[in-house]
């Protein structure tokens, strides 16, 4: 059974969905490898790392031309048109958004997962995209608003005076607010960090910040560990109450998503006015609406003197390791995906088994995937 990585063509994404590491493990396995003439070449996998590991270098059209097709962006029409019928696709589709890309490779008769799909549960950590990548982008964000902030993050202390701690406050503590509350703290800022599920209040403390403890009149947690939108009352007390919290800090980083939805309005325009000159928020959210709706995709902007970070795409900024941990979750999804017997690979039913179940979004021409 061959298996293609393509080189990813989306502008301003950097990763790949091997890397020399797992193509040595499919290698071992009895799959053949076919990855594309410089497809690392993003994340610093050279071609000789990859054909050392047992992959045969190909161009594009035999990569996507393979029984199974692994990629880390959307795929492009064009992309669609040289897989394979009855191929598989194991890709970041974001299903909400793409209906058309969904029904092209429906048409195809490529049977395709969306590793967005991938349940939050014991079993399928190890194939969890999500979270390796959020927790990257937690951590790339907090570099970026210290990069563009014009003071210290933690107090220094000379001969010519003392400049206090930054005062850093996350908003949303799943995976990229716990990192990012990490590396705040591990850069010394004084931080704080909010959500609507009360139950996440342990875990902010255990990193060493504070909760910011608002009454918003609801419990916000969702199923799978998710958020779930509020009510229109609710959000209006959230609001209120952030917009006056949220004029004591100095850096905000917000990353709070509602699968399929809207990002919540977390920093309103008031917020942002109440805000020291100076002052930094990163918007992880500005590529599904925006916790600020002065946030402006993939732009670096300033707005009211403070600047606001809108870039959408922060894992493919630590390129190297996302592409490591992305590789390793789509290695576990194969090994789920696929049986051998008597050296001949052949797919299992993937009804049976709940993660590749809940991540499948095509099938047999049809698009299965039903929008929440």
């Amino acid at each position: 059974m061959k298996i293609g990585i393509p080189k990813e063509i989306i502008p301003g994404e950097a990763r790949v969905a091997a890397v020399p590491d797992t193509v040595k493990k499919f290698c071992d396995k009895g799959f053949t490898v076919c990855v594309e003439k410089s497809a690392g070449e993003g994340s610093y996998f050279t071609d000789d790392a990859y054909a050392q590991a047992g992959a045969q270098l190909t161009d594009a059209s035999e990569a996507l031309g393979a029984d199974l097709v692994l990629k880390v962006g959307i795929s492009t029409p064009d992309e669609i048109d040289k897989m394979k019928q009855d191929a598989l696709l194991c890709s970041l589709l974001d299903p909400c958004h793409n209906e058309d890309v969904l029904a092209k490779l429906a048409a195809k008769g490529v049977t395709a997962f969306a590793m967005e799909l991938i349940p939050r549960t014991t079993r399928a950590q190890s194939m969890d995209v999500l979270s390796s990548q959020a927790g990257i982008a937690g951590y790339r964000a907090v570099l970026e608003a210290a990069s563009h902030y014009s003071r210290f993050f933690p107090m220094m202390m000379t001969a010519a005076g003392a400049a206090r701690p930054a005062k850093l406050m996350v908003l949303g503590a799943g995976v990229a607010g716990l990192q990012a509350i990490a590396t705040g703290r591990r850069l010394g800022c004084d931080v704080e960090a909010f959500d609507v599920r009360p139950a996440v209040r342990e875990e902010i403390q255990s990193l060493g910040a504070k909760f910011i403890d608002l009454d918003v009149g609801e419990n916000g947690a969702g199923e799978g560990g998710y958020a779930k939108e509020l009510s229109e009352e609710g959000k209006k007390k959230q609001q209120e109450a952030l917009t006056e919290y949220l004029k004591k800090a100095n850096i905000i980083i917000s990353t709070a998503l509602i699968p399929c939805r809207p990002a919540p309005v977390l920093i309103t325009e008031e917020a942002v006015k109440g805000l020291a000159e100076g002052s930094v928020i990163v918007d992880l959210a500005a590529g599904s609406g925006g916790n600020c709706p002065l946030s402006e995709p993939d732009q670096v902007v300033v707005k009211e003197g403070v600047i606001i970070i809108g870039h959408t795409n922060y894992p493919s900024m630590v390129s190297s390791d996302a592409s490591s941990f992305y590789a390793r979750n789509l290695f576990n999804l194969v090994a789920i995906l696929a049986e051998e017997k008597d050296g001949t690979f052949s797919w299992k039913d993937f009804a049976e088994d709940d993660i590749t179940k809940a991540a499948m979004v095509t099938q047999g021409g049809q698009v299965v995937y039903q929008k929440p």
